[in-house]
């Protein structure tokens, strides 16, 4: 791949009711290769686009969700979510929310690429605060370390895991933003 076939852009609410497809799909391939987001097994495609409508979809429509994709070739490859719905005391922070890369395009830079593309949206929306969580341990963990997250804590036990049954920890990460 080249650099210059990989780019990023965040979906308007008819540009994501016309991926929701591909989304679901990306999130179905992830989910059903262990990635811990959330679902565990059994995990239907009607399943995946329940959440793209019912979870994502009302926060986008209001301006309180920001969904990026990331296209290698004009396909998207992977996507990530900056939540701002959050409570009034919080609004100079947001969540970062389901990174996902298709497996078959992983080690290319795209999830790299999709936090610094979020990063730019929440200091455009002058947000000084990212938050996640990701499972302890996980590739992802250390992914986000290498951009500058901190961990704040683990919680033991947190999450199912989608495949083994077993309870996974999950380690709360944070950013602070130059704004």
């Amino acid at each position: 791949m080249h650099k210059t076939d990989l780019t990023t852009r965040c979906l308007d609410l008819q540009q994501f009711d016309q991926a929701v497809p591909i989304l679901t799909d990306l999130l179905h391939c992830c989910v059903h290769q262990g990635a811990s987001i959330g679902f565990v097994l059994p995990f239907s495609i009607q399943d995946g686009e329940a959440f793209w409508q019912q979870r994502v979809r009302p926060s986008l429509a209001t301006n309180r969700r920001v969904v990026i994709v990331a296209e290698v070739d004009g396909k998207i490859a992977g996507s990530v979510q900056l939540d701002c719905d959050l409570m009034p005391n919080q609004k100079h922070r947001a969540d970062v929310s389901k990174l996902l890369v298709h497996p078959s395009c992983r080690r290319q830079g795209i999830a790299r690429t999709l936090m610094a593309e979020l990063e730019r949206q929440a200091l455009k929306r002058q947000l000084t605060l990212l938050v996640l969580d990701t499972r302890t341990c996980d590739a992802a963990q250390a992914l986000y370390a290498s951009i500058g997250f901190e961990v704040a804590g683990t919680v033991p036990g947190f999450a199912l895991d989608p495949f083994s049954r077993k309870f996974d920890a999950t380690t709360y990460m944070f950013k602070k933003l130059r704004t």
